[in-house]
């Protein structure tokens, strides 16, 4: 893993931190972009095992900070994540370092859990270089407020998108997900893990650990990316 510092065309922040992950064994030409949730860092425990876990299936893998984020890591505080514009730029930023870095031609992917998900949704939406998205629990609407629905820009999406989410999600009402996804421009495969909430945990009474969920996690995009991109 290679640490990075990403430059950010952006008048509020000069660079954002990154870590690339290469792939592991032979790799497939696949290149992903990852991006976090709203609460959670780069370097927390659900992003770096997926990071690691797509790696192993033979991919390039960037994670990369938000600005809010960078600055709540070096303040040692929770700040709100920042408003889309200066989000969307630093996620254009790291796709820019990601395309430079991994070499040949490979396809890229924008995946991101939560937040990171719903922001390569928007740059898909407004026309950048990307293959494919892989949505990690996209958060459709706030927690309790299934009115506030986030998919008014689905049938600008041309890409095929896989989204994984949990059947326990508060911030995705499955019923109000899958009728926006007919909306949506390119193919969008729905893949739904039983019993876990936004965060992809599941009630102990499954006898499912977390380690298992995330390796569900990543059988399901290793089937979805070589049935899309053979």
């Amino acid at each position: 893993m290679e640490a990075l510092a990403i430059p950010v065309p952006h008048p509020a922040v000069e660079a954002v931190s990154g870590a690339l992950h290469e792939p592991e064994g032979a790799a497939r030409g696949t290149a992903v972009l990852l991006a976090h949730g709203a609460g959670a860092d780069m370097d927390s425990e659900f992003l770096l095992a997926m990071a690691r876990g797509l790696a192993g299936l033979g991919c390039w893998v960037l994670r990369f900070r938000y600005p809010y984020m960078e600055r709540a890591v070096r303040e040692g505080r929770r700040l709100p994540p920042d408003r889309a514009p200066l989000l969307e730029a630093a996620h254009a930023a790291a796709l820019a370092e990601l395309e430079r870095r991994v070499p040949g031609r490979p396809h890229v992917l924008l995946a991101g859990k939560s937040l990171g998900g719903r922001m390569g949704t928007h740059l898909a939406a407004k026309g950048a270089d990307c293959a494919g998205l892989v949505l990690l629990g996209y958060p459709l609407h706030p927690a309790g407020k299934p009115e506030r629905e986030r998919s008014e820009h689905f049938p600008a999406i041309v890409q095929p998108a896989l989204f994984l989410q949990g059947s326990r999600d508060a911030l995705c009402d499955l019923e109000l997900l899958r009728p926006a996804l007919e909306r949506f421009g390119g193919r969008a495969t729905l893949r739904v893990i039983d019993r876990a909430d936004h965060s992809f945990a599941v009630p102990r009474r499954t006898g499912r650990t977390a380690e298992d969920v995330r390796a569900e996690l990543l059988a399901q995009v290793d089937a979805w990316e070589r049935a899309t991109f053979p």
